[in-house]
């Protein structure tokens, strides 16, 4: 299938709502920030960013009147010190603004701040977007339901989002994935069945590989890889369910056949199952924050009739839940998806439990 064919050509940004907006405030998102992102974009030159193969990377370093310069670095140091500290400005003397990028490719267009101590050369990254309320709700679901937090930071129209660390999907399946070893590949195929489930539940779309990252991870003698998305930009928003499904983009063709290659169908059903287990215990033991996260979305708009209306037309072709056929709105679908895999889980449990206490 086409990405024409999979994807709307484009998605609009969503505003944040009054009930969303006091959500923010009460778990410390919404904090007064110095500059906004149109500041940003008062940038007076630019030059392409390539990378170390000499490949355009569709980011583009921009530069500020000299007059200007000065604020905007001070306003930035302050960001990142609210971000990652603080907020004083006692840590100001020690930091850098090394470069300010902007990404002209996609729906965000973000800017990607790069600051470092001068002290020890240690950089770090932080993104500076569009405020969009389907990006925010994305980015608190993944802090909830995936193995990961998340830091960021919400102010009017302004979005700050933290660095997520790893290497791109598409540069380590084009570069690493063949010098992998056989036992590498096999559980980098079991962590994108479980990446792939985790998606689908929570409605997280758009997993192309340059949307997600691989980060390795040293164990003992041998090397673990996990999949991390860093792209929350279509969250709840497409109408076709196979959008929230990372194995139907051709991007992540090559993670596919590793699956069929190097699994057993029994064990992809095992890691779908442990996959959809561990979301369910994450939902209840987010207690109060998700509810309240999902009450807000329920009563939201971020998406359009037609796509609400298709995409509860073939989750319940895939549930045969009678309840996805009353939703409204994309929020209500996301709420009913979470509830269903909580409930099952629940009733699982239950019956094993029952079970044990009759063979007592």
């Amino acid at each position: 299938m086409s990405e024409e064919r999979l994807m709307s050509k484009k998605k609009p940004a969503y505003p944040v709502n009054d009930k969303l907006d006091a959500y923010l405030d009460h778990y410390s998102r919404k904090i007064e920030i110095p500059i906004f992102y149109e500041d940003l974009l008062r940038f007076s030159g630019s030059v392409v960013v390539y990378d170390s193969n000499d490949e355009d990377t569709l980011w583009i370093r921009v530069y500020y009147p000299e007059f200007e310069r000065k604020e905007i670095d001070d306003s930035l140091k302050k960001v990142y010190s609210i971000l990652h500290s603080d907020g004083s400005s006692n840590i100001h003397q020690y930091l850098n603004v090394d470069a300010v990028d902007f990404c002209t490719f996609g729906n965000s267009k973000p800017f990607r701040i790069r600051i470092r101590n001068i002290l020890n050369d240690n950089f770090t990254y932080f993104y500076i977007k569009k405020t969009d309320a389907s990006r925010i709700y994305g980015l608190e679901l993944e802090h909830m339901l995936s193995p990961y937090n998340l830091n960021f930071l919400v102010y009017k129209d302004t979005l700050i989002e933290e660095h997520i660390a790893g290497i791109p999907g598409d540069v380590f399946i084009k570069d690493m994935l063949p010098s992998c070893t056989e036992s590498e590949k096999a559980q980098l195929a079991k962590e994108f069945v479980k990446f792939n489930e985790r998606c689908m539940i929570r409605l997280l779309g758009d997993m192309r590989s340059y949307n997600y990252v691989i980060v390795p991870v040293h164990d003992f003698d041998h090397v673990v890889y996990r999949i991390r998305a860093i792209d929350f930009d279509q969250q709840c928003f497409e109408g076709k369910l196979k959008v929230y499904r990372p194995q139907f983009f051709k991007e992540n063709y090559q993670m596919v056949e590793l699956v069929r290659h190097k699994l057993l169908n029994d064990s992809v059903d095992q890691y779908k199952l442990e996959e959809r287990s561990i979301v369910a215990k994450r939902i209840l033991s987010s207690g109060n924050r998700i509810k309240r996260l999902r009450a807000i979305a329920r009563m939201d708009v971020i998406s359009t009739d037609e796509n609400t209306e298709m995409l509860r037309k073939q989750i319940f072709d895939l549930t045969l839940d009678p309840n996805f056929k009353k939703c409204e709105t994309m929020g209500e679908v996301l709420d009913l998806a979470l509830n269903f895999v909580r409930r099952n889980y629940q009733d699982v449990s239950m019956k094993q439990i029952i079970e044990q206490k009759i063979r007592i």
